[in-house]
């Protein structure tokens, strides 16, 4: 029945504070840590009718307009109070409800409708709030007034104890799941427990599974405190401890925030809870908070203080769900490929939306599953936190339902439609595996890639390897492009011979096999490249990790490095001791010499000499420090290079070369490739057909480049001459400032983690070392004899710099 308002002249202005202005208030002494909501309390019966459809609360995200919702209050019978239910629909922070948006009801009478509240949601409400009073004479106009006077107190409370509840539901599902296994199974924990905290969205205590393993249940359970929720809508602690919280949070445990702030634990409020409620508080009633738990058309209230029956009497606060659109939550997918469910147990991966594990909201949840033929089969999808999605519930499916079947995740979200993500389904249709086109055997002595096609990779267990009687071999696999297999398969060692591959898939006892004929293949020779007078060649072809040698005449080469691009090998070749290949256009016959002793000929394409040149000169130009900082020297040897600075450089051309417009310099790190190219009118000068002059900034080169450079010419932009050496690009410490003492110095630099030691002696037999990753930006050393440092850098320690005292 509606409630008509009455003064009340100890009624107190209702008052939420923020925590910033809590942060202004004198703080309460020897306050308590807010407790949390353990305590039971009564039960409510709801249920919500929309047009022709009733659900239970449990299943009812938000109100609607013209819903109708029936309250009842669902009391033991030895209860021994008697209650009124007070229901108040609120439609914003500055604008009162009218009179007749207030009912009550007086749950211990016999009559139905004097008994429950039957309300309609009237248009324009936004908010629904329950508040549950012990009998008493007046306590309707006190409340109402209440109401009327501060309504958006009550729209603050409703939005921020609904959200709390649901928050709530998150964090008991972990612990209820976590104390189920108990630490009866507690290997499992470690993979449960990851599970677990992605499917709700909850930080998880990673150093509890690196306990003892008997110990980590109740690790993961025992500090409630601990428990943070991660997802977006539930601020981070971060944000939290640092902002300036306004509404009804998930917090941390008892951390005193701005003097009389308090941060409840395990769930709570974000402000003082007696600062929230006091100011409703009056000789007659007192405000508690609820949290709810919804189970069907069951709501359970939770409690953080145990409610009074004697003045001040407590009036229980409880918020329902917001009146707006259902809006369901946005659920992705994350599988990473096609799901096998070949047995049951099949799980759809999901995440984004931790309500659907933790309540009820979304419901009637099925698997569309379509088959390639067109079929299409409904199929229960139960959510599963544990498991990190939604169980199949099919037991065994049709057998059009084999190969690839695609399944749409959909229900219902309160009223609403709920649609999820799509996956691929893989189950074995009974089709034989088979090798891919285009392999066609496997070389022992050698790892082959290969790969396998057949029907369900998802489901395969695992791939081995037998050899006639032997043993099996596990082989390494993944699935690739939905229907293959990638397989490593291993021959180091191994004969020639009749080899199967054996693939076995989940449950069953036989497996598929591929037969396959692994040869002794021999290296294929397809070039070998020399130019007249060099030390290196180039072998090209198949196989040629086999090759021992590579006899040119009399000169021997050896391999010094193979590379593969795609199906042909790369051997790269050097001379022994002084050799040298013969002079272009001679008769020369190559003897290729093999790891198992075989010897196979092949002729010799001698090019015209490679491009020969000398460095004739050069010159560093240090950039000047900044105004009080010291200079470290160099030395004159002209070899190091700092990344700030400039070198300048000259080469002469060998006899039988000359230099022109299109002529190049390469430069290189001395184990990298080319990084930086020089070329005439950028950074090179043609000075005459047989000087070419260089400049080199440090800022040219890559970042991460440092240690020994070395340079070549590419005649006309291609033939490469030989590496040479040209020069140390270094980092230097940046010396700030330098101050000596009678006994010992301190050295104020930036950087100071690029000088391996510093040395009162050139002979480093004095030497500091600087230790590795040293982040400090001063170093103290022994004041040297002669007024002058000695660093070894770490980019080139065998040129160390100075540093003069003085």
């Amino acid at each position: 029945m509606p409630i008509h308002s009455t003064k009340h002249r100890n009624i107190r202005p209702l008052l939420f504070s923020a925590l910033a202005a809590t942060a202004c208030a004198v703080p309460i002494a020897a306050a308590a840590d807010p407790a949390p909501f353990e305590l039971t309390g009564p039960d409510l019966r709801i249920e919500v009718t929309r047009g022709d459809e009733t659900l239970p609360i449990a299943r009812v995200p938000s109100l609607a307009a013209g819903d109708k919702v029936v309250v009842h209050g669902a009391f033991s019978e030895d209860q021994g109070a008697k209650f009124v239910l007070v229901s108040a629909f609120l439609r914003g922070a500055t604008n009162p409800p009218p009179k007749d948006w207030l009912q009550t009801a007086r749950t211990w009478k016999s009559k139905e409708k004097d008994k429950a509240l039957a309300l309609t949601v009237p248009k324009g409400a936004r908010q629904l709030v329950l508040l549950i009073v012990p009998e008493t004479g007046g306590a309707e106009g006190v409340l109402v007034d209440a109401v009327r006077g501060k309504p958006g107190e009550f729209v603050r409370a409703s939005q921020d104890l609904n959200q709390a509840s649901l928050d709530h539901s998150r964090l008991a599902t972990f612990m209820a799941a976590i104390r189920a296994q108990g630490d009866s199974g507690p290997e499992y924990l470690r993979t449960v427990a990851p599970a677990l905290a992605n499917s709700l969205s909850i930080k998880l205590q990673a150093d509890c599974l690196s306990k003892v393993i008997e110990q980590q249940a109740s690790c993961l359970v025992q500090d409630r405190e601990s428990l943070v929720l991660s997802d977006v809508h539930s601020s981070s602690i971060a944000d939290t401890l640092t902002g300036t919280p306004t509404d009804l949070a998930l917090q941390l445990s008892a951390t005193r925030e701005a003097g009389a702030g308090y941060y409840s634990a395990y769930i709570g409020v974000a402000r003082d809870i007696a600062r929230i409620f006091g100011a409703f508080n009056n000789p007659s009633f007192n405000y508690l908070p609820t949290l709810s738990v919804r189970d069907g058309e069951t709501m359970s209230l939770l409690l953080n203080a145990a409610p009074s029956f004697q003045k001040p009497k407590s009036v229980m606060v409880v918020a329902l769900p917001a009146i707006e659109a259902d809006i369901p939550p946005q659920l992705r997918s994350t599988a990473k490929g096609p799901i096998c469910a070949a047995q049951a147990g099949a799980v759809l991966p999901v995440e984004g939306a931790p309500l659907v594990f933790s309540t009820q909201l979304a419901h009637a949840m099925k698997a569309r599953l379509t088959s390639a033929s067109g079929q299409i089969l409904e199929v229960d999808a139960t959510p599963r936190a544990d498991k990190g999605g939604y169980l199949l519930a099919a037991e065994s499916l049709p057998a059009a339902f084999n190969g690839v079947v695609r399944a749409h995740l959909h229900g219902l979200w309160g009223f609403a439609t709920f649609e999820g993500p799509d996956f691929v389904l893989q189950r074995p249709d009974g089709s034989a595996w088979k090798a891919a086109e285009g392999v066609d055997g496997l070389i022992v002595g050698r790892d082959n890639e290969i790969t396998l096609e057949g029907s369900a990779p998802s489901c395969v267990e695992d791939v081995t390897l037998r050899q006639g009687s032997g043993a099996a071999r596990t082989l390494k696999w993944q699935v690739r492009d939905g229907n293959r297999l990638a397989v490593t398969v291993p021959l180091e060692g191994a004969r020639p011979g009749d080899m199967r591959i054996e693939v076995r898939y989940r449950g069953v006892k036989d497996p598929g096999a591929v037969m396959l004929r692994a040869r002794a293949e021999a290296s294929r020779l397809d070039a070998l490249e020399l130019h007249a007078g060099d030390t290196q060649g180039s072998l090209t072809g198949q196989r040629l990790d086999q090759v021992q040698s590579v006899m040119v005449g009399e000169v021997e080469f050896r391999p010094d490095g193979l590379t593969r691009d795609g199906a042909v090998d790369r051997l790269r070749l050097t001379a022994l001791g002084t050799g040298r290949a013969p002079e272009q256009g001679a008769s020369a016959k190559a003897l290729v010499k093999l790891e198992d002793g075989r010897s196979l000929p092949m002729s010799v394409r001698v090019s015209p000499p490679r491009p020969q040149v000398s460095l004739l000169n050069r010159t560093i130009n240090v950039a000047p420090v900044a105004s009080g900082a010291r200079t470290l020297d160099l030395g004159s040897s002209n070899e190091l290079l700092p990344d700030t600075g400039e070198l300048v450089f000259s080469v002469k051309a060998g006899a039988a070369t000359k230099f022109g417009a299109a002529d190049a310099i390469e430069i290189a790190a001395a184990d990298g490739d080319g990084v930086v190219r020089l070329a005439v009118g950028k950074g090179l000068t043609l000075a005459s057909s047989e000087v070419l002059v260089g400049r080199l900034k440090g800022g040219d080169i890559p970042a991460g480049t440092f240690g020994p450079l070395r340079f070549r010419l590419l005649a006309r932009g291609e033939t490469g001459g030989e590496w040479q050496p040209l020069a140390t690009l270094v980092r230097l410490p940046g010396i700030q400032n330098l101050a000596c003492e009678e006994a010992e110095c301190t050295i104020t630099a930036n950087g100071l983690f690029l000088v391996d030691a510093v040395s009162t002696d050139a002979a480093f037999s004095k030497a500091v070392p600087v230790p590795p990753g040293y982040t400090g930006s001063t170093l103290r050393v022994p004041r040297p004899a002669d007024g002058v440092l000695h660093l070894r850098l770490r980019d080139a320690p065998a040129s160390p710099v100075t540093l003069p005292v003085g």
